[in-house]
């Protein structure tokens, strides 16, 4: 069994001992889905039923919140001296850092499975055939792979957990000013240009386009170049920041 596969293991284990962190992690953004849909969903008009419109949105912000655990724990084991014992055994950072992004996208699948399950049981009816489904999955996977290794950077540039925290507040910040909530055309006029480009906005306009088998044009291509560019980049910067914390 390779150090990676082991050491996701080890995060799985400690999510399930703290059965708080995880039924925050699972249960917040379904919360926030239902309060969207119930609370204001009549008063928005998206042109279709709102819970339709919402649920790519609320998988994105699922995987943000689940993100920002994987920023904490990385900073716990470098504040307890996890990381410096496991480099006493030779374990290098990439295996140490992979089983943290590993446990990350495995819960991460598993509370989005949680929120596609609720918003089917709400109302929400797909329209995609299995390719459909299949390439909705991938791209899902890839940002969720996406924001773990930019959590897991976070977590070692923090000097604390609670900063790891709060460092990853953007992350989860970023789903409503895009179109995951409202159309951007609602939105004032100055902040439509962030809206339109920043990196969720054409995950979400994919994974709509792909659920409900329409046109998705451009947006899965350009979804999938910032996946890349953020993982490529974040795995960079952990290997980087990793090798200046444990030196």
């Amino acid at each position: 069994m390779t150090p990676a596969v082991t050491l996701a293991g080890r995060s799985l284990r400690i999510s399930r001992r703290q059965p708080d962190v995880l039924i925050t992690a699972l249960m917040l953004p379904v919360m926030l889905m239902l309060i969207f849909v119930y609370f204001f969903g009549g008063a928005i008009d998206t042109g279709t039923a709102y819970v339709t419109y919402v649920v790519p949105g609320a998988m994105l912000l699922c995987a943000g919140f689940g993100a920002a655990s994987t920023a904490v724990s990385v900073s716990q084991d470098m504040k307890d001296g996890v990381i410096d014992r496991l480099r006493s055994l030779d374990v290098g950072g990439v295996p140490i850092l992979a089983g943290h992004v590993t446990a990350s996208v495995a819960r991460n699948l598993l509370s989005t499975a949680l929120v596609l399950a609720v918003a089917l049981a709400i109302g929400f009816r797909p329209q995609a055939g299995p390719l459909g489904f299949l390439a909705a999955a991938g791209l899902l996977f890839a940002y969720i792979t996406a924001i773990s290794w930019l959590a897991a950077a976070l977590g070692l540039l923090a000097d604390s957990p609670e900063a790891a925290g709060g460092f990853t507040f953007l992350m989860m910040f970023l789903p409503y000013p895009s179109s995951a909530f409202v159309p951007i055309d609602t939105m004032p006029g100055w902040l439509h240009g962030f809206a339109d480009h920043q990196p969720l906005t054409p995950v979400i306009e994919s994974l709509r386009a792909l659920l409900l088998d329409r046109p998705a044009g451009d947006a899965p291509w350009v979804a999938l170049a910032w996946c890349a560019g953020i993982t490529a980049v974040a795995v960079a910067l952990s290997a980087a920041l990793f090798t200046r914390r444990t030196r």
